[in-house]
């Protein structure tokens, strides 16, 4: 499987290793001057400079199109097309090709052409106004939820549905994966909820957003914290037997009793270390289980035994995920530089007029200058999947 990905960060690019490590071979078209914005979700496949604004240059992207399986682009609504790459001029080059499209507002709307954020796209929703505890502002859930969860995975999901539908009819398409889409459906079962089980609209008053004392989160006494989620009965009872509080064993469902069941649940947790709660529930039904940082995440006993973390390049990295009996998946090994694979992928893909592709400049084939990473501090650039080629 042969997929071609047009640089941006964030979903995109996440969708493109993930499908690396699912066994595709991934080239990555960067720019002649690499973006001041990187993510480190550029593992896993090979660099190919091109230079868009080079008379031959959407040329030579459109002949890398034509040796696809897929395309993937992040820019914003019609930029493509400008170029000269979009999905009109590359399904007629191939019309077996998946045309992947990812954007935060999507491809029409009022809001289509213009700039936005991950908080942008979850707080247009509803999501973010449901994360955050009752009479509290709404808690920003880092950007895994609206780019990832609601965008990198329904770009998956879209494209491994169209590479089935072209693999049967032999005919591709454009799949307009949207973050506000991807995330609203994602939102499903609240949505459900709210229609038939009395979801209020009031931050932290329901099941799972913690306005049950059952499904909360509690500090112990060294500033570590315990996340329980014992909503099923004998998960509560055990819960319940396990922090000592067999007076609490029958009012869990008791709306009366909550508060004070709360302060119980925290004082106890309080009397702890987060360790020594850790041992008095290993291996027990309570559903209560230590929260971790990214760093002990990596160490945890359960994590560590499936394998969960790999190694790259000296860093930690995530396996990759899920897993499969008869096609193991692949790590997606450290990024290779920015253009540097140009000649060797024109010859792999077998690219008409490769030799003139590179002699006219559309294709630079040498590794471009090092890109610095904003995101590690503060001043990040704009999101070049908003503000790229405007």
């Amino acid at each position: 499987m042969r997929v071609v990905e047009l640089a941006g960060i964030g979903p995109a690019p996440m969708a493109a290793m993930t499908l690396a490590e699912l066994g595709a071979d991934v080239v990555r078209v960067d720019r002649p001057v690499p973006s001041p914005v990187t993510d480190g979700l550029n593992r896993g496949r090979r660099s190919v400079v091109i230079d868009l604004k080079h008379p031959q240059g959407a040329e030579a992207v459109l002949r890398l199109a034509e040796r696809a399986d897929v395309l993937i682009e992040a820019y914003r609504p019609g930029v493509a097309e400008r170029l000269g790459v979009g999905p009109e001029q590359a399904l007629r080059r191939n019309p077996r090709l998946v045309y992947g499209r990812m954007t935060g507002w999507g491809q029409s709307g009022p809001r289509a052409t213009t700039a936005g954020h991950d908080i942008n796209y979850v707080s247009l929703t509803g999501a973010l106004s449901a994360i955050g505890r009752a009479g509290g502002p709404p808690q920003v859930p880092v950007n895994l939820l609206g780019d990832f969860g609601g965008g990198a995975m329904y770009l998956l999901v879209g494209i491994l549905s169209a590479l089935h539908h072209a693999g049967a009819s032999g005919q591709g398409q454009v799949v307009d994966a949207a973050i506000v889409d991807g995330l609203t459906h994602l939102s499903s079962m609240v949505w459900a909820q709210r229609r038939y089980h009395g979801w209020r609209d009031e931050r932290g008053t329901n099941l799972l957003d913690t306005g049950r004392p059952f499904y909360d989160v509690y500090e112990t006494s060294d500033g570590g914290w315990f996340a329980v989620g014992a909503l099923e009965p004998r998960f509560y009872a055990r819960l319940v037997e396990l922090l000592e509080l067999p007076e609490w064993a029958g009012s869990q469902y008791d709306p009366a009793g909550w508060p004070a069941m709360r302060e119980a649940f925290a004082a106890a947790f309080a009397s702890r270390t987060r360790d020594a709660w850790e041992h008095v529930f290993d291996g027990s039904d309570a559903c209560a289980s230590p929260v971790l940082d990214w760093a002990e995440a990596v160490r945890d006993p359960h994590l560590a035994a499936r394998g969960t973390h790999d190694r790259v390049d000296g860093g930690d990295v995530p396996s990759p995920a899920p897993r499969f009996s008869a096609t193991p998946t692949r790590v997606a090994p450290a990024a290779r530089p920015v253009g540097g694979d140009g000649g060797q992928v024109l010859d792999d893909w077998t690219v008409r007029g490769a030799v003139d592709l590179v002699a006219g400049g559309a294709v630079l084939d040498h590794p471009a200058g090092a890109c610095a990473d904003p995101l590690a501090g503060p001043g990040a650039a704009p999101d070049d999947r908003l503000a790229a080629e405007d």
